[in-house]
């Protein structure tokens, strides 16, 4: 899953959905840094948990 993530993506955790949307920072491997709304900044297993990527940026209005 790693490899179909880039930096700026939009995604939610599976299984954490009161994190709330978080913005990919970085993929290094299966390190997957993300930027959630409330719960920070997050390193994510991508061999592991399979993100949930959003198909549009969050409306932030």
């Amino acid at each position: 899953m790693p490899f179909l993530l880039e930096p700026g993506m939009w995604v939610r955790h599976p299984s954490r959905p009161d994190w709330g949307i978080g913005q990919v920072q970085s993929v290094i491997g299966d390190r997957v840094t993300v930027n959630f709304e409330n719960a920070g900044k997050v390193l994510i297993n991508g061999a592991v948990i399979a993100l949930q990527t959003l198909d549009e940026a969050p409306d932030t209005r």
